[in-house]
C-alpha cells in the first residue's frame, strides 16, 4: 500500500469511530466532512516518513501516529475557521464546517476531533506502552500550552506579537510533532528529530503567508488576504515578497541539513525536497 492510501484507511478507521451506533447523525457527518478530502496531507507523510528511516518496526504505532496528527490539524482548521477567529466561509474548496453545519456543530466537531487523536494513539500503539507514553506526551504538547497550535492561535488575542514565535506555536508545533512522533513510533530517540519539524513548520508557514498575499482563492481553497483583513502577522507583508521568499529557500535547506544520521537519511533527503515542493501553489514554484 503506498502512502497514501496507507493515510486515508487509517483515517477513515479513526473516522468511523466517531460514527459508531449512537452518535449524533450531524456530528458524525461533520466530523468525516471536515477531514475527507483532506489536502497533501503533508504532516502524517512527514510523520511516516520519519518512521520510515527509522526502520518502521510497528507500522500500527506509526500509522496511529500519523493519524493523529492529521486529526488534530483537522481540528485546528474547524476551529480557525469559526467566526470568533478567522470567519472564513471556504476551506479545501468547499463550504468550511461551520458554513455548512453550524458553528454550535463546528465547535463539538474540533473538539471530537482532538479527543479522536489521542484515542486513535491509544488504539495503535497499546501494543508498546513506553512508546505510547512517549507519543501521548510528545503529542500533546504540540497541542496545548505554552507552545501548541492552541497557543499559537492564542497569540491573535494579543496585543503584541512576535512573528516566530507566533509562527512557531501556530503551524511549527505540529510539524515538530510530525517527525518527533514518527521516530517515538519506530522506537528512535524523538528528540534529535525535532529541529527538523521546526525548520519545515516555519518554512510552511512562510508559503502560507505568500500563498495569503499573492494567490486567489481558487489556488489555496481559502480565502486569500485574511491576514491583512484580521491585522495577522504575515512574513510575506512583513519582509516583502522577495523576503519571504529566500526565507522559505533557507529554511528549506536548513531542513535538509539537520536530517539525523538514520538508515534512511538519502530517501529522507528526497521525501523533504518532494514535500516542500507542495508548500507553494504552482504560481509561486518557479519564484521560489
Amino acid at each position: 500500500m503506498d502512502v497514501g492510501r496507507r493515510i486515508e484507511a487509517v483515517l477513515d478507521v479513526a473516522v468511523s469511530h466517531a460514527e459508531a451506533p449512537g452518535a449524533p447523525p450531524l456530528l458524525a457527518e461533520a466530523i468525516r466532512y471536515s477531514v475527507f478530502p483532506g489536502g497533501h496531507r503533508i504532516r502524517p507523510r512527514l510523520c511516516l516518513a520519519v518512521a520510515r528511516a527509522c526502520g518502521d518496526d510497528d507500522p500500527a504505532a506509526s500509522d496511529a501516529a500519523a493519524a493523529a496528527i492529521e486529526l488534530l490539524h483537522c481540528a485546528s482548521l474547524v476551529h480557525d475557521d469559526l467566526p470568533c477567529f478567522d470567519d472564513a466561509p471556504m476551506r479545501r474548496q468547499k463550504p468550511s464546517v461551520h458554513a455548512a453545519f453550524g458553528v454550535p456543530l463546528a465547535v463539538l466537531t474540533g473538539d471530537a476531533l482532538i479527543v479522536a487523536a489521542f484515542e486513535t494513539l491509544a488504539r495503535g500503539a497499546a501494543r508498546s506502552p513506553g512508546r505510547l507514553a512517549a507519543l501521548v506526551g510528545l503529542v500533546a504538547r504540540a497541542v496545548g500550552s505554552p507552545s501548541g497550535i492552541v497557543a499559537g492561535q492564542a497569540w491573535e488575542s494579543e496585543p503584541h506579537v512576535d512573528l516566530v514565535e507566533y509562527q512557531q506555536a501556530k503551524t511549527g508545533a505540529l510539524f515538530a510533532a510530525a517527525t518527533v512522533a514518527g521516530a517515538a513510533a519506530a522506537g528512535a530517540a524523538p528528540l534529535p528529530w525535532r529541529l527538523l519539524g521546526e525548520c519545515l513548520g516555519e518554512a510552511y508557514q512562510v508559503a502560507d503567508d505568500l500563498r495569503d498575499v499573492a494567490c486567489r482563492q481558487e489556488e489555496i481553497g481559502k480565502p486569500a488576504g485574511r491576514d491583512a483583513t484580521l491585522g495577522r502577522p504575515n512574513a510575506a507583508a512583513l519582509l516583502g515578497m522577495g523576503g519571504a521568499l529566500e526565507r522559505l529557500r533557507r529554511l528549506t535547506r536548513e531542513a535538509v541539513e539537520v536530517i539525523p544520521d538514520c538508515s534512511g537519511q538519502a530517501v529522507m533527503r528526497a521525501e523533504i525536497e518532494a514535500q516542500t515542493r507542495l508548500f507553494l501553489p504552482a504560481s509561486l514554484r518557479e519564484a521560489a
